[in-house]
């Protein structure tokens, strides 16, 4: 009898050793890609923001722009001008001059 109780509480202290090393894999896990997730966010603020600089600059070279002079410089999709755009108008940089479609262009403040 004290032998099947001393193997049964080996295979359970092996059971939670083994169980505690399997968590701390899935943390380096998360940890990783979590670090990949932040590399990839910081790497996209930074091409975001040397996009919204290159916007600037084509602004002062050119009085005014539209979304799609705007799409053909930086090779970007519309919404992301759009968001581009709307950034640079909250951070009180430039000022659009229409309210929707077409007729909208951006000057420098």
């Amino acid at each position: 009898m004290p032998q099947i109780i001393l193997i049964i509480l080996s295979v359970v202290i092996v059971a939670v050793l083994v169980s505690k090393r399997g968590r701390e894999s899935a943390v380096g896990i998360c940890a990783t890609a979590l670090d990949r997730f932040d590399k990839l966010t910081t790497s996209q603020t930074v091409r975001k923001n040397a996009n919204k600089e290159k916007i600037l600059e084509l602004l002062q070279v050119q009085s005014e722009l539209s979304n799609n002079d705007i799409r053909d410089a930086l090779k970007v999709s519309e919404r992301t001008v759009v968001n581009y755009m709307d950034e640079l108008e909250q951070e009180g940089r430039v000022v659009q001059d229409g309210s929707t479609g077409r007729g909208v262009v951006y000057r420098l403040r």
